[in-house]
């Protein structure tokens, strides 16, 4: 007798993800410098066993030139078995690839051929807006009940940002999210606790505010975002904002416990007014209400004015800029990327009040251009990190975003992609043989896994 089965991909448990097949293959957003051509998904060969191993098999360009892909992700995932919305015969099988700067929304087909996914649609800016009212989509994750898209701002170019939905089968723009979105009008990541039916939402600032680059006056009148913001995730309705501190710039990245019984996360915070340090805060209940404390503090390193780009010389220190940061799925390692100095940090959140440095590894960086085993000297620096499931396995890449990169690496970045290997007992130590840089005149950012990573799933069961 025939009988369904749901997704072999999908687990009910963070744990039982932890116990799936080492991953094969990735998929890495590739992005053409002066937006003059298509930006490309890449395929890279992660089979240690293969003659092909760390290296681009295959590249599927966009449509058109000026996307500036960003941050992709499945059509469906683990979520799927929580058991009030459940769809457990959907297939993780489709990317929905935005793009940041055109509004434009492509849906790559992976199950043909894994190794040489296939637009099979393209969503146009216009219907994004019609639909949604939203523009410049960034984040997506797949929902048990549709795939959830952060986006910055209004199509005009100003906020309010948010969150709006697309179907998860046919890819319709179901409309925006929000029903009652009190004081938030800043937007950029968001994070679940499906078990506590909470969201978690932070800020980066408008289309406006950051499509031509990082304004000087915006930051030194603490203008970017500086909030997280607690959503009632039922009823869609803003409950409870958490201010971190005017002098706390760009609250970006967010990582909640795998563990759904769990209701803290981690916040990456780029930079501190106060002495251009980075740090992590951890958001977490208390009392009936939420609040946040900073756990981890990284302090700016003292350079000369000659090695800075025109934007940090009169600081005369280059600041470590959180860039993206990402949580093993026994919540047990916490990966911090320093954009700025070339740092990537690991620590022990066992106790997430409390994290410990564990592990370090230093490439490129403003001033030291720190070399891989396998390369000379390299520019830019760890910027978006993925997990393998296992969490033996972490990979990133180096470019930010293409205005950015331009001020605080003026010289050019040469994108790249690495890996180091994880000790289940903490430490990082650099694959040697695993280097693969980008073409001439591309740079690389997002990073998945194939059959789901650290980030892409979110489970309801512990």
């Amino acid at each position: 007798m025939a009988t369904w089965t749901p997704d072999p991909t999908f687990y009910p448990s963070a744990r039982m993800a932890m116990q799936a097949p080492a991953e094969k293959l990735a998929y890495m957003a590739i992005l053409n410098i002066e937006g003059t051509e298509p930006d490309a998904l890449g395929v890279v060969d992660l089979d240690p066993q293969s003659s092909n191993y760390g290296e681009l098999i295959n590249r599927i360009p966009m449509p058109q030139a000026g996307d500036e892909l960003h941050h992709f992700g499945w059509n469906a995932c683990s979520s799927a078995l929580c058991p009030y919305a459940p769809h457990p015969h959907v297939e993780r099988r489709y990317l929905i690839v935005p793009g940041l700067r055109s509004s434009r929304i492509h849906i790559l087909d992976t199950k043909p051929d894994p190794r040489a996914p296939q637009i099979v649609k393209v969503i146009e800016p216009g219907e994004v807006h019609r639909r949604a009212g939203y523009s410049r989509p960034h984040t997506l994750h797949c929902g048990p009940e549709g795939i959830y898209v952060s986006a910055l701002g209004a199509p005009d170019g100003e906020g309010p940002g948010g969150i709006f939905l697309l179907d998860h089968d046919a890819f319709d723009v179901l409309g925006r999210w929000e029903v009652d979105r009190g004081p938030q009008q800043l937007a950029y990541d968001f994070a679940w606790h499906l078990g506590h039916d909470v969201q978690i939402t932070s800020e980066w600032g408008t289309p406006n505010m950051i499509e031509n680059g990082l304004v000087p006056e915006l930051l030194l009148n603490s203008k970017y975002g500086h909030q997280l913001h607690v959503w009632d995730l039922r009823r869609r309705k803003h409950v409870q904002a958490i201010d971190l501190g005017a002098e706390q710039q760009l609250v970006l990245e967010l990582r909640q416990a795998r563990d759904p019984t769990k209701a803290y996360g981690f916040a990456g915070v780029v930079i501190s007014l106060k002495d251009l340090s980075s740090s992590v805060w951890l958001w977490h209940r208390s009392n009936g209400q939420w609040a946040a404390q900073k756990v981890i503090e990284i302090p700016a390193e003292a350079a000369e004015p000659d090695q800075l780009p025109p934007l940090l010389k009169g600081f005369k220190a280059v600041p470590p800029l959180i860039a993206d940061i990402n949580l093993s799925l026994d919540d047990r390692f916490l990966y911090v990327s320093c954009w700025g100095t070339g740092d990537f940090r690991q620590y022990d959140v066992s106790d997430p009040f409390h994290p410990r440095l564990t592990g370090s590894v230093r490439l490129g960086g403003i001033v030291n251009h720190s070399p891989h085993p396998a390369s000379g000297p390299l520019n830019g620096g760890p910027q978006m990190v993925e997990v393998s499931r296992d969490g033996r396995r972490v990979y990133f890449t180096n470019g930010l975003y293409r205005a950015w990169d331009a001020q605080f690496y003026p010289e050019g970045i040469q994108g790249w992609m690495v890996k180091c290997d994880a000790d289940p007992n903490g430490g990082l130590k650099l694959d040697p043989e695993f280097f693969l840089p980008a073409e001439e005149g591309f740079r690389t950012h997002q990073i998945r896994l194939e059959g789901g990573d650290s980030s892409s799933d979110t489970f309801c069961y512990p």
